[in-house]
C-alpha cells in the first residue's frame, strides 16, 4: 500500500490528528513506528468504546507498525482526572495489576499478538523508581496557568472543587511513558487530547522526535447522551454474548446510529447513507447483524464491512450465532419468554412458610443489586415473574414450581428451590 492510501486510511474516522504533516513523513520514512496506547486499569471490561481505539490501532498493525500497549499500574495509582470533577481515588499496584490481567486478555481479542507487531508494558517499570530530580524536571516543563487551561481542572478551580497537586503529576508520568518507548504516535480518545500533546513537549525536551498526537471520537453509551461507560451502565462489553450484544445494539437510540455505524464498521460514507435511508428500524437491524457478527468471533476482524458480511457463512462463529441472537431478540419484543434464559437455585433457608419476597427473590437472583432497588423497580413498573407484571413491592413468592423472573424486556432468568 502507498504512503498515500495508508494516509488516507488512517486518517478515516479519526477527530484529529497533530500535526497530520509528521504523520506524512513517518508514514513515508518506512520505518516500523511505534504506536502507544496507555491504559490505566481501573476497571477490568473493556466495551465498544475502547474499541474504537483499538480497531485503528488493528489498521497499524496491519501496515506492519507495531502497538505497544502500556498498563499504568503506576499511574493509576494518580489517577487519570480526564474528564473528571473530583479526585479519582487512587488504587494500590495489587489492584491495578489484577485488572490488568482481564484487560490484556479482552486486548487480544482485537489486537494482533505476534511479536512483532504487539509488545506489554507496564509502566511502573520506569515510573517506581524514577528519581525526584526527574520528577522536577517534567514538571518544569509547564506553568500552572498552562495546565489550568485545561477544562477539567478550570471547571473545578472555578467552581472551588479541590485539585490535588499530585494530580498535576499525572499528565508528565504518562509523558515520560512515550518518553520510556520511543512512542512514534499515541492514541487516545478526545478526553485525552491534554495528556498527549505533553507528551510531545516533554519527548521535545528529551531531545527525541515528538509523537504524533492520534486522537479518535467519542462512542456514545446505548443512552445516546452520555459516553459509554460501564458505571453508567450504558456498555455493550466485547467479551458480552451475542444475544446481549444484538439487543443492546437495537436499543441505540436513532440519532446515534450514524456514530454507531462511523465508529463501529468500516462501511463507507455512502454505504452509512444508504443504510441510514431505510429508516431507523432496518438500519438498527443491519447494524446490530454486522457488529455482532464481528464480536462473536474469537477475533475481531480487520476490517468489518459488506465483505465480512457476506463471509459469514463461511466462518465457525457466524450466521448462525446472529440468526440465533436476532431470534431471540424478536421473541423477546413480542413479549415472549426465552428458552435458553440462566437458572438459579434458591435455598431452602431463605423461605419463609415456604414463601419468599419477591424484592428478596430478585435480588438473589442477580437481577437487582438490592432489595431496595427491587422494590424501586416495582414502583416503576420493572419487573415480572412468569410475564405477569409486579405491582406489590412486599409481595410474597411461593417457590413450589419453577419461575421466570423478568427485569426490563431482556434480562430474564429461571428461578427453583434448591434441591
Amino acid at each position: 500500500m502507498s504512503v498515500g492510501d495508508s494516509f488516507r486510511l488512517l486518517k478515516t474516522g479519526a477527530f484529529e490528528v497533530i500535526p497530520e504533516d509528521e504523520l506524512w513523513a513517518k508514514l513515508s520514512s518506512g520505518k516500523k513506528l511505534v504506536i502507544k496506547l496507555g491504559a490505566d486499569p481501573t476497571k477490568p471490561d473493556l466495551h465498544l468504546g475502547h474499541a474504537v481505539v483499538l480497531r485503528k490501532m488493528r489498521q497499524f498493525q496491519e501496515l506492519g507498525h507495531k502497538v505497544v500497549l502500556i498498563i499504568g499500574d503506576f499511574t493509576a495509582i494518580i489517577g487519570d482526572p480526564s474528564g473528571r470533577s473530583k479526585t479519582r481515588p487512587p488504587m494500590t499496584l495489587e489492584e491495578t495489576r489484577a485488572n490488568a490481567q482481564s484487560y490484556v486478555e479482552q486486548v487480544s481479542k482485537i489486537l494482533r499478538q505476534e511479536p512483532e507487531l504487539f509488545e506489554l508494558r507496564y509502566n511502573s517499570e520506569w515510573l517506581e523508581n524514577l528519581s525526584f530530580k526527574e520528577v522536577v524536571r517534567l514538571a518544569s516543563q509547564m506553568t500552572v496557568a498552562q495546565m489550568l487551561e485545561r477544562e477539567d481542572f478550570k471547571n473545578r478551580y472555578t467552581s472551588g472543587t479541590p485539585i490535588s497537586v499530585h494530580e498535576f503529576l499525572y499528565p508528565f508520568a504518562q509523558a515520560y511513558d512515550s518518553v520510556a518507548i520511543k512512542a512514534d504516535v499515541e492514541m487516545g480518545g478526545t478526553d485525552q487530547k491534554f495528556n498527549l500533546l505533553v507528551g510531545r513537549t516533554v519527548q521535545e525536551a528529551y531531545g527525541m522526535e515528538k509523537q504524533v498526537a492520534f486522537i479518535m471520537p467519542i462512542l456514545p453509551g446505548t443512552d445516546g447522551v452520555e459516553k459509554m461507560s460501564k458505571s453508567l451502565d450504558n456498555y455493550i462489553g466485547i467479551f458480552e454474548d451475542s444475544t446481549s450484544v444484538f439487543a443492546k445494539l437495537m436499543k441505540v437510540p436513532d440519532n446515534a446510529l450514524p456514530a454507531y455505524f462511523e465508529l463501529c464498521t468500516d462501511l463507507t460514507k455512502e454505504e452509512i447513507e444508504q443504510a441510514l435511508a431505510q429508516g431507523p428500524v432496518k438500519a438498527h437491524y443491519l447494524l446490530a447483524r454486522l457488529v455482532t457478527a464481528a464480536y462473536c468471533q474469537p477475533r475481531v476482524p480487520a476490517v468489518i464491512n459488506w465483505s465480512f458480511y457476506q463471509s459469514l457463512t463461511r466462518l465457525p462463529l457466524g450466521a448462525s450465532q446472529v440468526i440465533h441472537a436476532e431470534e431471540r431478540y424478536n421473541e423477546i419484543a413480542k413479549g415472549g419468554i426465552p428458552e435458553d434464559v440462566p437458572a438459579f437455585a434458591v435455598p431452602a433457608s431463605e423461605l419463609k412458610d415456604g414463601q419468599i419476597a419477591v424484592a428478596r427473590l430478585f435480588t438473589l437472583a442477580g437481577l437487582t443489586p438490592s432489595n431496595a432497588e427491587a422494590r424501586r423497580m416495582v414502583g416503576n413498573k420493572g419487573l415480572r415473574i412468569d410475564g405477569e407484571l409486579i405491582e406489590d413491592p412486599n409481595l410474597q413468592v411461593k417457590l413450589d414450581k419453577p419461575l421466570v423472573l423478568q427485569r426490563g424486556k431482556d434480562k430474564f432468568v429461571r428461578v427453583q428451590l434448591k434441591a
